[in-house]
């Protein structure tokens, strides 16, 4: 998934938006599955609106950038939706530990599954408090199964190690 994706849907469901609110409501929604700040966010809008897929007005004393997704950018996002496939490239450093757990003693090892899955259990708390409606709503489920899937695995694997399977 691109930001330009992500911008263009943010813009879609929450209609014309400054930079800034844009980054502010990416920080709260979107952040949880695909992280940029505003450092990424803004470039890509002046990109956007160059190319586009967004039109950019001036409100307000200090000129601050209104944006509005164009029919074109609309488009884009349709398109993108309906037609491209996801890439499933795995890279996950929680993963990469759990292939090198072997690599550790036993002691070891249970350390470090012990922290994967505090991490885990920290990301389902922070998930639990987001709201479960709106444009996120799919994602947030899917990401509670993810990350219940991960506490799973933590705690069959501190059982294999301690030797209780």
């Amino acid at each position: 998934m691109s930001l330009r994706i992500a911008l263009l849907g943010l813009l879609e469901a929450v209609g014309p938006a400054s930079g800034y609110d844009l980054a502010k409501k990416f920080e709260h929604s979107l952040n949880h599955v695909w992280q940029a700040g505003h450092t990424q966010i803004y470039p890509e809008l002046v990109k956007m609106a160059a190319d586009g897929l967004v039109a950019a007005s001036s409100e307000g004393a200090r000129g601050r950038k209104i944006y509005t997704i164009t029919p074109e950018g609309a488009r884009e996002l349709h398109t993108w939706l309906v037609e491209h496939e996801p890439v499933f490239v795995v890279r996950n450093e929680t993963a990469l530990q759990a292939f090198l757990l072997p690599l550790l003693s036993t002691e070891e090892a249970i350390a470090v599954v012990e922290r994967i899955k505090a991490g885990y259990e920290a990301r389902l708390v922070v998930l639990d408090c987001q709201p479960g409606d709106g444009s996120g709503r799919y994602a947030l489920r899917l990401g509670v199964a993810q990350v219940r899937t991960g506490i799973e695995w933590a705690e069959e694997t501190l059982a294999a190690l301690r030797g209780l399977r």
